[in-house]
């Protein structure tokens, strides 16, 4: 805390209790819309072709496009789009050929998805408790869960960090696990100077709207093995694969149904979107993390507020939110208070962490059982699973949108202001 406010006697009238917020002029919008992202869109647009299973017009799919250039950011030879990073995760674990009620080891602090589309798959998560340093799966922890019915890990770089994926890696070899990382909230992180992603047997993403890199609704998946690629490509299209070098009226896709799959596929706008959006990754991320070391540094010697710190092996963050720890001695109903108090002084909403999955409300996999094999259902209860540092996290760690991070020298000052003016009001 500056000297200012902690010599301060009277504590300043949050903008939650009817005072003057901190900021009143917009953030940085999200999602963007560059020129030459506009450009590429209206020409699929234009095109008349709007789905990839629609005829050839003389032109490469945009979606294709996009499909090449984001395997080439990631240094793979294949990625396949989808409409959501539910959807890449389903085909992922379909083309991995696990047994059915086979477990998959997920971390108990995440977003839904990450557990209802292994569920979905007829596979059985096992909710693994996290490392409270990093907020992503704990090492241990997974080593602690592993059965002779565990055949997959699911990591999730969460948040603002990487898994230990030196840990994740080892633990996998040695059991003989598949390994899946999901980077929904991760595109562009690096672990050692590799991309995330590229690391475990396949890398799933989301494009959803808040994501770093959006297209409003959309996923992927990339990996370096062909024989997943092409089940994975077949999985997401009703088991059929593109074309190679259609003539204008033909089909883009063609009959394969090696496999059993469905409709799965990304439109033709959305990859046009990524297309543009892509090219803006890098520069956007390395904004965002300009703007985190500076909340880092403001942040340092805070009796009130921590920073969350990567693992060793982090060599690249992402933010998809920043993300800072309250003081252990402040309570779980005032952390709430704060949450809601930034939000007011900043004018936006800023969320907390997801609900541990254990006692997750859209996490309800018994709420569906014609979905499941009923012999699953008793080892698929989420109240099977203690996750004590996932509560915990989720009751004192406060976080902030990332386009906030995306502003000049005063958007930072503006968050710093309203942090202090929190922690003034609350007396830390």
């Amino acid at each position: 805390m500056s000297e200012a406010l902690r010599g301060r006697t009277e504590r300043p009238e949050l903008a939650a209790r009817g005072g003057p917020p901190v900021r009143s002029a917009p953030w940085p919008a999200w999602p963007r819309l560059d020129a030459e992202t506009e450009r590429i869109a209206l020409d699929a647009l234009r095109s008349g072709r709007w789905a990839i299973s629609e005829m050839h017009n003389g032109q490469e799919l945009y979606e294709r496009r996009f499909a090449r250039a984001f395997a080439a950011y990631h240094g793979v030879a294949h990625c396949v789009p989808t409409t959501s990073g539910t959807s890449a995760l389903t085909i992922a674990f379909e083309a991995l050929g696990l047994s059915r009620g086979a477990e998959v080891l997920v971390p108990g602090l995440t977003w839904v998805a990450c557990a209802s589309a292994v569920a979905g798959a007829g596979l059985v998560p096992v909710l693994v408790d996290i490392d409270p340093e990093t907020l992503c799966m704990s090492p241990a922890a997974a080593a602690a869960a592993i059965t002779p019915r565990t055949e997959a890990v699911l990591v999730v770089h969460y948040a603002c960090n990487t898994a230990d994926m030196d840990a994740f890696l080892d633990l996998s070899r040695r059991h003989g696990l598949a390994l899946v990382e999901d980077c929904a909230q991760a595109h562009g992180a690096e672990y050692r100077g590799r991309p995330v992603g590229t690391l475990g047997a396949i890398g799933t993403f989301s494009m959803q709207e808040s994501k770093v890199l959006t297209c409003g609704e959309g996923g992927a998946s990339i990996t370096a093995d062909a024989a997943l690629a092409g089940l994975m490509e077949q999985y997401r299209a009703d088991g059929r694969v593109y074309s190679e070098n259609p003539a204008v009226g033909e089909p883009n896709l063609q009959d394969r149904g090696d496999v059993q799959g469905r409709n799965l596929c990304m439109s033709e706008v959305q990859g046009a979107l990524l297309l543009g959006r892509l090219r803006q990754l890098d520069a956007e991320n390395e904004r965002r993390r300009t703007t985190a070391a500076l909340l880092d540094d403001a942040l340092t010697g805070n009796d009130a507020f921590s920073p969350i710190a990567p693992p060793d092996g982090c060599t690249r963050r992402t933010y998809y939110r920043y993300c800072f720890r309250v003081d252990a001695a402040v309570d779980a109903a005032e952390v709430a208070a704060m949450q809601d108090e930034l939000s007011h002084e900043l004018g936006v909403t800023c969320e907390p962490l997801h609900d541990p999955l254990n006692d997750c409300t859209l996490y309800n996999p018994l709420g569906s059982p014609q979905k499941y094999d009923p012999r699953m259902l008793a080892r698929i209860d989420p109240r099977n699973f203690e996750l004590p540092e996932s509560l915990a996290a989720r009751r004192q760690v406060v976080t902030i949108p990332h386009f906030l991070l995306l502003g000049d020298y005063e958007d930072f000052a503006d968050i710093r202001d309203a942090l202090m003016k929190i922690s003034s009001a609350h007396g830390l």
